[in-house]
């Protein structure tokens, strides 16, 4: 597990996007896992420039997001189809017929949907880098605190925590989703490589639980400390309450001399 600290949002996104970026030119058609959120923001940005101004090269990147609020439609302004579009498909070449997004839009035959979400994945040949962001509960995707650590791409019913997070997004407390379609635990581990991104003080707990606490269902993120490739990038707001910080920055320089390529 490596654990990159940057000093502001934007210099994450920076770092975020250099590292997929690097990814994709060592292998265009690498297979992509997408996160949504504020926190990604600046990332996609960052993407999307070295697309325009770089000729970073997406067409035979495949993509497969994380999560989708059920019973919004894919126009829905605050949908994460909607986010992906504004963001960063309207303005780099990714094939449409490579982008995949659970449909919040179904009714019924949830099971048999999601299923075929995974068979998607394993279709495709598994994903190679999995984006996530960490939720102030220490929930990645939208597998809240008791989810199964086995659990694949499923119906999962929010917390209140997240629902509250939610209330700014929404005009009325009717329109907040109460669920939504997100991949499973199981299903992020088997993710070749992982990169999280966490940004402000109100995810500092949730990463230090997740880096430096127990493994528990309590806390999903920590499943992560199962994976043998992740790499968390943080802002110093967001690291403030780990305790080996400086034993982190020591391996983040040995890495850089003696295995470059995870960086």
């Amino acid at each position: 597990m490596l654990l990159v600290l940057k000093p502001n949002s934007a210099e994450l996104g920076r770092e975020a996007a250099r590292m997929v970026a690097n990814a994709v030119r060592r292998n265009p058609a690498l297979r992509l896992g997408l996160a949504t959120g504020s926190t990604m923001l600046a990332m996609y940005q960052e993407l999307v420039r070295l697309h325009q101004r770089e000729s970073l090269d997406f067409s035979k990147v495949i993509t497969f997001n994380l999560d989708e609020y059920l019973g919004l439609s894919s126009n829905h302004p605050q949908s994460f189809h909607n986010f992906m579009r504004e963001n960063f498909f309207a303005h780099v070449n990714v094939d449409p017929d490579n982008i995949h997004i659970p449909d919040g839009s179904i009714k019924g035959n949830y099971e048999q949907y999601c299923a075929s979400y995974e068979e998607a994945i394993r279709n495709a040949g598994g994903i190679d880098l999995q984006i996530l962001g960490i939720g102030r509960n220490g929930h990645v995707g939208f597998n809240e605190p008791t989810s199964s650590l086995g659990s694949r791409t499923r119906l999962k019913v929010l917390s209140k925590e997240t629902i509250q997070d939610n209330r700014k997004f929404f005009a009325s407390e009717d329109e907040i989703p109460q669920c939504a379609i997100t991949m499973g635990i199981g299903t992020i581990l088997e993710s070749k490589r992982i990169l999280l991104l966490a940004t402000g003080s109100s995810k500092a707990a949730a990463i230090a639980k997740a880096i430096e606490g127990p493994l528990t269902a309590s806390v999903t993120a920590s499943a992560l400390q199962l994976h043998s490739d992740v790499t968390f990038i943080i802002d110093r707001e967001a690291g403030a309450e780990l305790r080996q910080q400086e034993y982190y920055q020591r391996v983040l320089e040995m890495t850089a001399v003696l295995t470059p390529e995870r960086l």
